[in-house]
């Protein structure tokens, strides 16, 4: 039976211990300080290739857009092809932020449900705003199937997110590039955050998966691709 949402696909890099940042504040940030790490630095560009040939929808959110500064960035220095879907409640976006989005990919979709959201009275060619009443994480899926005919999609959210796609049986596969890196830290996020289970009959919440490949690449970088069954 054909599922109402896209396929999913959770891609991410992480170090060993399962962490996707240097630490716990936003002076921190992998994409900023792993590519200064000796050992590390040298094997980093192949998540970058990889990521270059996932799908062309990506989901993510305004928290990890503000982290990677693009409400203070003007000039883009490459336009992509992707389409961007930012779910964004808070909001963290600036209007700023927005149009540098707008002018770095393909389509811009903002989720949100604040009714003060910037993007609110923003036109731009490239930018839709997806409402909601409430956060409905399934109901987004479904609509980017039904209305915006996305049939593959590219998780990349910050481990909090991540933990809604998976108590919520969201993903199908989970594609993951391991850096050679332990970073610690119980602060520290890690690929998939969020509330955690407390009880025997919450073991159903988590997800089973089966390998579907193996890459090891170079300088000490492994790639693991995995299909959630269950």
């Amino acid at each position: 039976m054909e599922m109402k949402r896209p396929t999913t696909t959770l891609f991410m890099l992480m170090s060993v211990d399962g962490k996707i940042s240097s630490g716990a504040n936003d002076v921190l940030d992998a994409d900023k300080d792993w590519p200064t790490i000796p050992g590390v630095k040298e094997g980093v560009y192949q998540y970058y290739e990889i990521e270059k040939t996932t799908d062309l929808w990506s989901l993510n959110t305004g928290r990890v857009m503000e982290k990677i500064g693009v409400n203070h960035k003007t000039d883009v220095q490459k336009k992509i092809s992707c389409n961007f879907v930012i779910i964004d409640n808070k909001p963290h976006l600036t209007q700023n932020g927005i149009d540098y989005i707008c002018k770095w990919v393909n389509s811009l979709y903002i989720v949100t449900h604040n009714t003060e959201h910037p993007a609110i009275n923003m036109q731009r060619d490239n930018l839709k705003l997806i409402k909601q009443d409430r956060f409905d994480l399934t109901g987004l899926l479904e609509i980017l199937k039904e209305k915006y005919q996305v049939e593959r999609l590219t998780i990349q959210s910050g481990g909090t997110m991540n933990c809604e796609f998976l108590r919520k049986k969201l993903f199908d596969y989970v594609d993951i590039v391991i850096a050679p890196l332990l970073v610690g830290g119980k602060d520290t996020p890690t690929l998939i955050d969020g509330e955690a289970i407390n009880t025997h009959d919450q073991l159903n919440k988590l997800g089973v998966l089966k390998l579907k490949d193996l890459k090891i690449l170079e300088n000490s970088y492994v790639r693991l691709t995995y299909q959630v069954i269950g």
